[in-house]
């Protein structure tokens, strides 16, 4: 099945591999949940669909569930094509352990979409609401851990900060300290009831603090440059570059990123970072060629590639250009 097939689905409740429905621990029955360190079954009263996966039956699944916190861990077992999407009353914190496809798209409602292709160890959060919808031809057997928080829940509690805090969207970002909870929190979920419940609870707590942390940098508080970006447009905007150094990003992409139009969004660009965004893009992409021609692990050719370029000539030409000599005249004056 292609991508374009995946698009003739219409959306609807689907049967998932285990149960569809995760129960999540909640001030009411969490009494119930200190009898049993992991529940894999769903009530009446407290439940929510996780996200969901069509064909369904490439999903396989792991789940544990902690005082208002879920978390999931998703293998598919194939590398055929296949959609999945969220949209509920709980954030959604994503870890990508292994995520690589041929071509796809991921979407966070609220932020423009990427056509990321190699995605590992990546993080994608979406708050409470928001609509997350992804498309993928993998290219490997993609495996992902889904923690769904409840911010209403016993977790948050003694974190009236959390609850009240309109958290942001961000779509394939790195943070390692988060990613290393999260990932503790992942072994636990494979670790199914003989996982410690007070340490996984300890963890789940930890996470919402380094939510809380990571989302303070993202407030609009600085205003704007006369003639340039605010100072929350700049960090938006460099940020995906960052992320999506190796992609092709369209001065669309960035503009709708910014709230602007593409002319206005191209002259406050300028002004604020001191080059137009395409010569901007190309020269984040040569400092970070710069660090990888510092190690002697990857080819030139194989530089150029990841780094997005279509050859090694117009990487080198580009390289050129932008520091003044060849990669590899560069590589032998550090080397």
């Amino acid at each position: 099945m292609n991508i374009a097939a995946i698009r003739s689905i219409a959306p609807r409740p689907v049967p998932t591999n285990g149960p569809s429905h995760i129960k999540l621990v909640t001030a009411s029955n969490r009494d119930e949940n200190d009898r049993d360190t992991a529940t894999l079954s769903g009530s009446a009263n407290d439940e929510f669909q996780g996200v969901q996966f069509r064909p369904a039956r490439l999903a396989k699944r792991q789940t544990a569930a902690w005082r208002g916190l879920t978390g999931e861990v998703v293998r598919i077992v194939s590398q055929d094509s296949f959609e999945s999407d969220y949209q509920g009353p709980c954030h959604l914190l994503v870890l990508y352990t292994q995520a690589s496809r041929h071509r796809g798209e991921s979407v966070v409602e609220g932020l423009p979409r990427s056509t990321l292709h190699d995605f590992s160890d990546k993080l994608t959060f979406v708050p409470a609401g928001r609509h997350f919808r992804e498309l993928q031809e993998p290219r490997v057997l993609t495996r992902a851990t889904y923690f769904h928080i409840d911010p209403r829940g016993p977790l948050v509690e003694r974190e009236a900060a959390f609850a009240e805090t309109e958290l942001a969207p961000r779509l394939f970002f790195d943070d390692p300290v988060l990613r290393q909870t999260a990932l503790k929190l992942e072994a636990l979920i494979e670790a199914g009831r003989s996982g410690s419940r007070l340490y996984a609870e300890a963890l789940a707590t930890v996470l919402v603090h380094e939510l809380l942390r990571l989302n303070g940098g993202a407030v609009p508080a600085e205003p704007p440059m006369r003639g340039g970006l605010a100072g929350w447009q700049r960090r938006s905007v460099a940020q995906y570059i960052e992320e999506n150094m190796s992609e092709q990003i369209s001065l669309a992409e960035l503009a709708e990123l910014a709230r602007l139009s593409v002319f206005h969004f191209s002259r406050a660009f300028k002004q604020s970072f001191g080059m137009p965004p395409h010569r901007y893009h190309t020269s984040r992409r040569i400092e970070r060629a710069k660090t990888l021609l510092a190690k002697p692990i990857q080819s030139v050719t194989e530089i150029a590639l990841d780094m997005g370029f279509s050859d090694t000539s117009s990487f080198t030409a580009a390289f050129r250009k932008m520091a003044g000599r060849t990669p590899t005249e560069y590589r032998r004056s550090i080397v």
